[in-house]
């Protein structure tokens, strides 16, 4: 779904599309934009027409990927005005991304490997990304709108994710890291391990089959302007499995590029030149109390903070330089750190860790984007789960499912299970 859903995981379908889709909302960098969203959750609607690109979404996906939300503080707000059971699909799909957490927090860096053999071999597809696919002119109305929606707002619904990633990688044989990295850098809500495991999930190399798509399930649930008549995938379910399956070259002409090509906007590996960002400073931390507030952990201060606790917020330099991100991206961050008060420091990780020695106390919010280096400097507090602990690691989500679930009947029992 990884999305503009719920919470950045990918699922099949079921519902039909009733409409043209409502416009893709502003998303506001503040608490109280969430509380709203949360406050607005139609479940019922929800369950019915998620699907559709105008279907019930709740729009929270990146207040919960930057931590202004926890999936427990969405579940309780939720449950507050609607009695849920546990099996209710919006707990579903709140799973999905504790789910992902889960195989990320048990293969560590394997997911971003292919997690077994898809259709083809991971040598058949190849690793870069079409021009006519970056600049939404392939011809394909589907694949443009997805990518033309996906650069003016920076969230695309799940459904056009998915249908996005299935044509690249098993239409035009793109492997599958390639398109997740690409839209990783471009997604507001993007979760490495949600994007990533979701991509292998319609690659067919974190599940059992590919995921495939053709041009009557667009026109099932999207509006005419991405209807795909006569294109690649109007055709049979069967054909398209062929062609999965089918090594490079792709049987099919690549659409040359177009006049009215759209121009894909910049990755950024450093904060926009006027985010006012300042060097690591030791001499501003020596024998203090420091809270790190880092991008993913975006909510409320913890209550026990010191009165003369210093609030850093921290970008770190190593991350971003691998992963870089939309101007949109780190402008809706900044402003959300910024309401928090933090002094901001943008560096690498030597230069940090060097800062933060002569600290009194440091600590933070644990987080998997970026533990490898938090867990040298800090205390990591541990991330808040909805979900029981699970192990050993499971490879299914249904496996998880029912094991996470196991005796619990409705969303109240969730929410006071046991935690680790």
């Amino acid at each position: 779904m990884s999305e503009y859903t719920i919470g950045n995981s990918w699922h099949r379908p079921s519902q039909a599309y009733g409409g043209e889709p409502t416009a893709l909302q502003a998303f506001e960098p503040s608490l109280a934009a969430a509380q709203a969203r949360i406050a607005a959750v139609d479940p019922a609607a929800y369950a019915r027409s998620r699907n559709a690109l105008d279907g019930a979404v709740t729009g929270l996906s990146p207040y919960i990927t930057h931590g202004f939300v926890s999936l427990t503080e969405v579940l309780a707000g939720v449950q507050q005005r609607h009695a849920l059971e546990v099996q209710h699909k919006l707990v579903f799909e709140l799973g999905w991304r504790a789910y992902f957490r889960h195989v990320w927090q048990h293969r560590g860096e394997a997911i971003f490997d292919s997690l077994h053999e898809g259709p083809l071999p991971d040598a058949a597809y190849a690793r870069e990304l079409p021009a006519d696919v970056r600049q939404a002119c392939t011809g394909v109305p589907v694949v443009d709108q997805a990518v033309r929606t996906l650069y003016q707002s920076g969230m695309l619904h799940n459904h056009a994710r998915m249908w996005l990633a299935s044509y690249l990688v098993h239409v035009r044989k793109i492997h599958w890291r390639t398109g997740a990295d690409w839209l990783y850098g471009h997604l507001l809500d993007g979760d490495l391990a949600s994007n990533h495991l979701s991509w292998q999930w319609v690659a067919g190399t974190g599940s059992r089959k590919p995921y495939l798509f053709n041009a009557d399930n667009v026109a099932r649930y999207a509006p005419l302007t991405w209807h795909s008549p006569g294109t690649v995938i109007d055709v049979s379910y069967e054909a398209l499995d062929q062609l999965a399956r089918q090594p490079l070259p792709a049987l099919h002409p690549v659409s040359a590029a177009r006049p009215d090509a759209t121009e894909a906007p910049a990755l950024l590996a450093a904060p926009p030149l006027d985010v006012l960002v300042s060097a690591p400073d030791a001499s501003l931390v020596q024998n203090r109390e420091v809270w790190l507030v880092h991008p993913w952990n975006l909510g409320e201060l913890p209550a026990d903070l010191a009165p003369d606790t210093l609030v850093i917020g921290l970008w770190l330099q190593d991350f971003h330089e691998a992963w870089p991100w939309s101007e949109r991206r780190w402008r809706f961050v900044v402003a959300r750190m910024a309401e928090l008060g933090a002094l901001m420091w943008w560096g690498d990780a030597a230069v940090v860790g060097q800062a933060l020695a002569g600290a009194r106390r440091v600590r933070c919010r644990a987080e998997p984007h970026l533990q490898a280096w938090l867990s040298r400097w800090a205390e990591c507090l541990p991330e808040p789960t909805l979900f029981p602990e699970v192990s050993p690691g499971c490879a299914s989500f249904s496996a998880w499912w029912t094991r996470s679930t196991r005796g619990l009947a409705s969303a109240d029992d969730l929410l006071s299970a046991p935690r680790r």
